[in-house]
């Protein structure tokens, strides 16, 4: 159950969130333009606010349907997808009927009987039915389109699919959507009426822990908030899961009331969750001690109930929660509010957890609590935890023109492992295929191959359905990289020659900035945990001016997620793709721990932190592999290092 829950929310946010910026954006030109707003009196406010409705009546709505549709049907689902979306929407226009009834086109009664809605939940059904229908109807056509007649057919399934869907939008899933959205908008309203709002803070505050809140907040908050919030200026749906205070009291009494390295840690990670809007650092206190949800659960409730008392709310969703975001999202007039709002929530929040802290509080691990986190954000995402790795479609191995190397970043081990391919296939006299690396989450539709690590291997099938997934263990030196050069080589015996494929975008350059300062190489240090192996790196990084607090935190989940050891007596501390929001410029750092270091299965004598804004780092990266691409080459490095040798080896300066 806990697991379709899951498979439910990420569905739900998969829609919502990559288009939370346009839902911010609208909630800034409202809170500034309308009429009572910031600059409401400015004499162009009146012409900007003309974009407040349009953008909420057709933007918004056909940004979730596409990108609902793209979730399931690819770029075609996408355009089919927006399609029936809109058609949802116009269902749901009475200003479109009234001037057709004017016209005589139909009558006034039918006019009259429209009424007015937003379309946010017909565009969560729309979008990934109009990438359903395109998908179902692909995989039927497979084999079956005459050579030369493909882009006939794919443009026009989209146009006629789309257009069908359309007008069954108007006519049956707007209306019906209408019905929903009247149902749900009249349960919040009874909340609020009867004071039981703050009620839903017993469902939002475990959800959040056991990562299942998108489902809720993004699913239903977001939407009916956002029709709330154009009626209203306003809506207190916004900050019943953003609310930074419950996880602030929360941490500030681990600061007083805990132990040990849970105590020291406390104080940074309350920083990072109050202002970063990382709540998710807190839930590995909430998993040492269960017990302690009361706090943060009682403190939302008196949270919601004061915002209730005093009329607090946003003009639009807060993402991420910090209250930077929250008092940006604050209208003219609602700070006072909103401000004694959070500061309740955590104050109830620090006063109880204190209490079960003293009383029921038990010793209990933080790095065991934080592998618990990472097991359940896997989860949450899809990504499998001890399960066989699935290998995608099957694919013509003599068509493969594109070969995509997938880590959860897309900066570190995918880079490393994109390289040592690509050097392999031109000594094998392969030019004709593209090898470059992405994300898991942004493999190209239009890769034949997925190289990733096993563990990934769910989520890269996920991307990318089409493509064939070859899960490894590590990127240095797989056995996959041969089996799969020989593979191709045996597939293109007997065939005439291809040409060369263009040079790789992300393939860096033969020079650049010097990226690996002499200060941030760190040579002879003595063997410690790989946690504290990240943490001396983020340290350097930290200190350099590359990243915030919040990336740090980011490499250590990325380790817990799957080792960063990525083979040949290497690991490459790097954040997830969730954290590089945190970095400020590109930079790596260096240390060497000849006695070496236990990590996972691998032993590590070569620690390279990346911190990387885009693809600069790529060269050193490239570097390392020719350097140290076996473990007798990372043995030799490490014992005859120095720092000047190091520095000119790395920066390509020698």
């Amino acid at each position: 159950m806990k697991e379709r829950v899951q498979k439910f929310g990420r569905f739900l946010s998969g829609m919502v969130m990559p288009n939370i910026g346009a839902f911010i954006a609208w909630g800034l030109i409202a809170a500034l333009f309308i009429p009572d707003g910031w600059l409401g009196k400015w004499g162009p406010a009146a012409t900007i606010n003309i974009m407040v409705g349009p953008m909420l009546k057709y933007l918004l709505p056909i940004l979730i349907g596409y990108t609902g549709g793209k979730v399931i049907g690819g770029q075609k689902g996408a355009v089919t997808g927006a399609l029936a979306t809109l058609g949802a929407i116009i269902a749901t226009d009475k200003s479109l009927f009234l001037a057709a009834a004017e016209s005589g086109a139909i009558t006034m009664a039918a006019a009259e009987n429209v009424t007015d809605s937003t379309m946010f939940i017909g565009a969560m059904i729309c979008g990934p039915l109009g990438g359903w229908c395109i998908k179902k109807f692909d995989k039927t056509m497979e084999g079956h389109i005459p050579a030369g007649f493909e882009m006939v057919v794919n443009n026009f399934s989209v146009g006629i699919i789309g257009a069908i869907l359309a007008i069954l939008s108007i006519f049956v899933i707007g209306p019906a959507c209408v019905t929903i959205t009247g149902v749900l908008g009249a349960g919040v309203h009874f909340l609020v009426e009867h004071g039981l709002l703050p009620l839903t803070a017993v469902l939002v505050e475990p959800a959040k822990v056991l990562f299942l809140n998108n489902a809720i907040n993004h699913g239903v908050f977001t939407p009916i908030g956002t029709e709330q919030a154009a009626e209203l200026g306003k809506s207190i749906l916004f900050m019943i899961e953003s609310n930074p205070g419950p996880g602030l009291g929360l941490l500030l009494a681990y600061c007083v009331a805990g132990k040990g390295e849970t105590r020291s840690s406390a104080g940074a990670a309350a920083i990072i969750q109050f202002v970063g809007g990382i709540h998710e650092i807190y839930f590995p206190y909430v998993l040492m001690n269960p017990i302690v949800i009361l706090g943060p659960m009682i403190g939302n409730m008196a949270g919601i109930f004061t915002l209730s008392i005093l009329g607090g709310g946003l003009v639009a969703a807060a993402s991420p929660g910090s209250i930077i975001a929250e008092l940006l999202m604050t209208p003219k007039g609602g700070y006072f509010a909103n401000i004694v709002g959070i500061a309740v929530a955590a104050a109830v929040s620090f006063a109880i957890s204190v209490f079960l802290l003293k009383f029921f509080g038990k010793d209990a691990s933080l790095a065991e609590a934080q592998a618990q986190v990472a097991a359940s954000k896997a989860a949450s995402k899809g990504q499998a935890v001890n399960a066989g790795a699935p290998t995608g479609a099957e694919v013509d191995i003599k068509s493969v023109r594109k070969i995509v190397f997938a880590c959860d970043a897309g900066m570190g081990s995918s880079a490393m492992g994109a390289t040592m391919l690509r050097n392999k296939l031109k000594d094998a006299g392969i030019t004709d295929i593209e090898v470059i690396h992405h994300p898991v989450s942004e493999i190209p539709g239009d890769c034949q191959i997925v190289v990733t690590h096993h563990e990934l291997a769910h989520r890269a099938v996920a991307s990318n359905p089409s493509a064939r997934v070859i899960p490894i263990q590590n990127f240095m030196g797989a056995p996959e990289y041969d089996a799969l050069v020989s593979e191709l080589l045996a597939a293109r015996k007997g065939a005439p020659a291809p040409a060369a494929a263009p040079k790789a975008a992300d393939e860096p350059a033969s020079s650049g900035p010097i990226l690996l300062e002499k200060k941030n190489i760190v040579l002879g240090c003595e063997p410690v945990s790989p946690e504290e192996a990240i943490k001396a790196c983020g340290r350097l990084m930290v200190d350099s001016g590359y990243c915030a607090e919040g990336y740090v935190q980011g490499m250590l989940e990325r380790n817990i997620s799957f080792p960063v050891a990525i083979g040949s007596h290497v690991a490459i501390p790097h954040g997830t793709n969730e954290s590089r929001e945190f970095i400020q410029k590109t930079g790596l750092t260096v240390m060497t721990y000849p006695k070496g270091i236990q990590w996972g299965d691998e032993t590590v004598r070569l620690v390279i932190g990346i911190a990387s804004k885009g693809e600069e780092h790529l060269d050193i990266l490239n570097r390392i592999v020719e350097v140290a691409s076996t473990e007798e080459d990372t043995d030799a490095l490490v014992d005859a290092a120095t720092v000047e040798d190091l520095y000119k080896k790395l920066n390509g300066l020698a």
